[in-house]
This record gives structure tokens, sequence and C-alpha cells, in this order.
């Protein structure tokens, strides 16, 4: 049976350009993200997940699944990880994002590291590209353990944005 340890939970009391996990032990098997967001941007905002400090884009991909309007959407690039969605400012009041995040193996140090999320940026509307639904695969191309997890969305994050980092054995 699996065992998830919290290893950090945070909730902003302000707005923030960013979300750091740093000094991650590599004493678990898998690493899940939890997040509830809200961004200062429009409708939907976007964020970019950064691993163990890397910010080099041209060392990530990604792979979406995602609908913004009543027909489905996929797209890929390989530059940056863009695997979760947010809520805008510009949404319903306190009306959050949620996303999971799952970063299986990230203290291999023999293979690149592989990315799952599953993500929507809610809002009561149903009015094109007002929301947002989304699946998304991304990779890191490094061998290096994963001993970080940044996360930086397209505009600020807004007070009372939570993320919760578990650690993952035996699953």
């Amino acid at each position: 049976m699996a065992a998830f340890t919290v290893i950090d939970h945070t909730e902003l009391s302000g707005s923030a350009a960013s979300w750091t996990k740093s000094s991650i032990a590599s004493s678990y098997d898998h690493l899940m993200l939890k997040v509830s967001a809200r961004t200062n941007s429009g409708h939907t905002g976007y964020v970019d997940v950064q691993l163990s400090a890397d910010t080099t884009a041209a060392n990530y991909s990604y792979t979406r699944l995602y609908s913004y309007t009543n027909t489905p959407i996929s797209d890929r690039a390989t530059a940056n990880a863009y695997v979760i969605q947010t809520s805008g400012s510009s949404s319903t009041a306190d009306t959050f994002g949620t996303a999971t995040l799952w970063i299986p193996n990230y203290a291999n140090t023999a293979n690149y590291k592989q990315m799952l999320s599953a993500t929507a940026g809610e809002n009561a509307s149903t009015t094109d590209s007002q929301w947002i639904v989304m699946a998304g695969a991304a990779m890191w191309q490094s061998t290096a353990a994963v001993d970080q997890i940044t996360l930086v969305p397209n505009a600020d994050f807004l007070q009372y944005s939570t993320f919760t980092l578990y650690g993952v054995t035996g699953a």
C-alpha cells in the first residue's frame, strides 16, 4: 500500500512570483504535488514547472491535451514544461484552479525525469477561453535527482494559493 508523506504545505499570505520547495530528500519513490492556485492573469494562467533549479527552457519538453472550447486541442513543444493551468483574476471571485503533478522515480540518476499532470482552470462560465481542462506530460532532460521544484506562473500567484508536496513510498 502506498504511503503519502507531506513534505511541504504552503499557503500564500500575499501574491508571489513563484513557489519553490528545495532540499527535497531522495528517500521516497515518487513525488506528488497538489496545487490550488489563482494567478493575476485574465481568466486562466499557465505555470512553468522547473526541476532542480534548471531554468534552461531547452532542457524541457511537453505534450498536452486540453480544451477551453467545445473542440479539444493537443500540442507539443521542446521548451519549458507548461503542464499546469490555473484560474485567473478575471475568473469568478474566489475560484481557484486545481492541479496534480506526479513525478515518478524522481531520485533516479540513470534516466530523464518525467512529469504527469491533470489540471483545471475553473470558472463559473461556459464562455470559450474563460476556463480550461488539461492533461499533460513533460520531460526534464537530465539524469540528476530532483531536489527542488519551482513553479513559475505567467503572472503572480495570488493570496491563498496552496501547494502541498507529498513523498510517496510503496507505490
